[in-house]
C-alpha cells in the first residue's frame, strides 16, 4: 500500500468522501502495485475529460482531482443518478522510498495510470567485502 503511515485527518477524509459518494471501494477506485523499481497506480475515471484531471504533489502527498459534469437535455427527467457528478479528490501519501521528482502520467480508454519510479537511493545494490586476501562480493 502507498500509505507510509497512517494519517488519520486523510484517512477520514476519505471515509467521509466514500460515504457521501456511496462508493465502497472508494471514491476513486485505483489499483497500486509494484512492477520491478516502479509503482503503478491505476486509477478509474470513466467519462472524465483528460484536460479535468490535475495532478500534484506537494510534502510527499500525490493529490488526484477531477472533474465530471452530467448534462441532460430538455425533457429529461433524472430518475436515478449513481454515477458522480461535480469535482472529486482523492490523497496518497508517497513514501519517502519513491522519486516523486519523476512521476508520469497516461490516460486512456477512462483509465488513468501513473508510473513512479523507486528512488535510486532505495534500490537494491551490490555491496564489496573486503577480505585480506582481496575482495569479494554478496549478492543479495
Amino acid at each position: 500500500m502507498l500509505l507510509e503511515r497512517f494519517d488519520p485527518f486523510l484517512a477520514e477524509f476519505d471515509r467521509l468522501t466514500n460515504r457521501a459518494f456511496g462508493a465502497d471501494g472508494g471514491a476513486l477506485p485505483m489499483d497500486v502495485v509494484r512492477r520491478g523499481e516502479e509503482l503503478v497506480v491505476r486509477v478509474d475515471l470513466p467519462g472524465v475529460a483528460a484536460d479535468n484531471i490535475g495532478l500534484t504533489v506537494e510534502n510527499q502527498t500525490l493529490t488526484i482531482a477531477v472533474e465530471r459534469h452530467t448534462t441532460y437535455g430538455d425533457g429529461e427527467q433524472v430518475l436515478l443518478q449513481e454515477r458522480f457528478d461535480g469535482s472529486m479528490t482523492r490523497r496518497l501519501r508517497i513514501p519517502d522510498w519513491v522519486d516523486i521528482d519523476n512521476v508520469a502520467a497516461d490516460y486512456t480508454d477512462g483509465v488513468l495510470t501513473l508510473t513512479l519510479k523507486v528512488a535510486e537511493k532505495a534500490r537494491a545494490r551490490r555491496i564489496e567485502v573486503r577480505t585480506a586476501s582481496g575482495p569479494a562480493q554478496i549478492e543479495n
